[in-house]
């Protein structure tokens, strides 16, 4: 019982982090950012020792709303706030507190929380790596540790840094709603930017022997769809993002051999694709589709949809996606996007031009520090025969691998590099 309890509570807090310090927010306020988040933990420690012991009760999620609750009250009144806003604070929560049997508040409720948390993360007198990072703890429930190795930071570096940002939040005068009109907008972006860069860090983890962390890519396809189900966050580029994230997540059952091996687009067996995630993700695209609007997430997400429904690797149409990635340039001239997009040419006109693209790749000092571009420079080398070159290429990407299964990729390749000719 013992086990299995920590087992929920550890779910419970990945999985609904952010509803609880939602719900805690809503009536504590935004200005005691740090108190929700220890009253949640604490309730959290509680439910572990009392579930061990007592067994787990029929609704957890309500129980350890009602502590956290009881705790943020008890907290408030020992603050010593004027007698006057205490008995109204306390009065507040004694009317919206659940009773024991109850659910612990409205689904509506928790979800509305959840949105208005998004936004009181994506405030805009906050840095976008902060806003990410407030993110990452506030509503996914990382811990500081899990969040340094994302950014290749120390955990001292990441706590000093959630210190600073919930300060500048508190000096804000952030309030915990939804913004009107401009101001919406204005933090719509930021809220989509850390949702993509959310599941990105899931998908293609940035160090580590896992290259998959499929819960960070559910959290950010849950948060995303919660968002297109309200009124305010129910745009074209919004719905784009989510079909990015459905159609990229339906071939995570083929990304990985059965020994967690890395398997490229061509060696993945499609019969493994989930049909249903692709068949959510296409009416999420073709909801994007009303309107002017032409975001990168509908570049994007117009690139996935090509792999996802072409029936095998030959028939893909690599010139529709190269004319998506040459206006995902125009429109975002990074290095990054430039490599990708080397890929699709060397896939349409053979790897002496893909080579050619990437000699000329704007801002290439950005990513010379980087695997990816030296393993793809590798590849590209090999499939010339150009034995010598791509094993100089492929030794530099290993050394640079920063996720185990893509170093025993790189691995494989290089010793392809270096072995006897066919």
């Amino acid at each position: 019982m013992s086990a299995r309890a920590e087992q929920l509570v550890e779910h419970f807090f990945r999985h609904e982090a952010g509803r609880l310090h939602g719900a805690l927010l809503r009536l504590v306020g935004v200005q005691h950012f740090q108190l929700a988040e220890d009253v949640a933990q604490e309730a959290l420690v509680r439910a572990m020792r009392a579930w061990s012991m007592g067994g787990i009760p029929d609704n957890p999620s309500a129980w350890i709303t009602r502590v956290a609750m009881n705790l943020a009250r008890d907290a408030l009144r020992h603050e010593r706030m004027a007698l006057s806003k205490q008995d109204g604070i306390a009065h507040h929560f004694e009317l919206r507190l659940p009773d024991a049997a109850g659910s612990g508040g409205s689904e509506a409720e928790f979800r509305d929380d959840a949105l208005r948390l998004m936004f009181v993360c994506c405030h805009p007198s906050l840095a976008p790596d902060a806003q990410v990072v407030l993110a990452l703890k506030i509503l996914c429930g990382f811990s500081n540790g899990e969040i340094a190795r994302a950014f290749f930071s120390s955990e001292a570096a990441i706590e000093k840094q959630l210190t600073r940002t919930k300060q500048r939040i508190r000096e804000s005068g952030a309030q915990f709603e939804i913004p009107p009109g401009p101001a919406l907008a204005e933090r719509l972006d930021g809220v989509l930017a850390t949702l993509y860069l959310l599941f990105n860090e899931g998908y293609k983890a940035s160090a580590g022997e896992r290259l998959l962390r499929e819960e960070l890519c559910q959290e950010a396809i849950r948060l995303t769809a919660l968002l297109t189900q309200h009124p305010a966050g129910r745009t074209p580029r919004a719905e784009a993002l989510l079909a990015l994230m459905l159609l990229t997540a339906a071939r995570f059952p083929s990304r990985l051999a059965e020994d967690g091996a890395l398997l490229r687009l061509d060696d993945q067996d499609r019969s493994k694709w989930n049909q249903a995630l692709i068949a959510r993700g296409l009416q999420h695209l073709a909801a994007s589709a009303t309107g002017p609007e032409l975001s990168e997430y509908h570049l994007l997400a117009g690139i996935a949809a090509l792999h996802c429904t072409a029936t095998d690797y030959a028939s893909t149409d690599w010139a529709r996606i190269l004319a998506h990635y040459d206006e995902l340039l125009r429109r975002r001239p990074s290095p990054i996007v430039a490599l990708n997009r080397a890929v699709v040419v060397a896939q349409l006109r053979g790897p002496r031009a893909g080579l050619a693209e990437i000699e000329r790749l704007p801002q290439r000092e950005k990513v010379e520090s980087h695997y990816l571009l030296h393993a793809v420079v590798g590849e590209l080398q090999l499939r010339l025969e150009d034995r010598r070159a791509a094993a100089a290429s492929l030794r530099r990407a290993l050394e640079l691998a920063q996720v185990e299964p893509e170093a025993q990729f790189l691995g494989r390749l290089l010793e392809r590099a270096e072995g006897p000719e066919r």
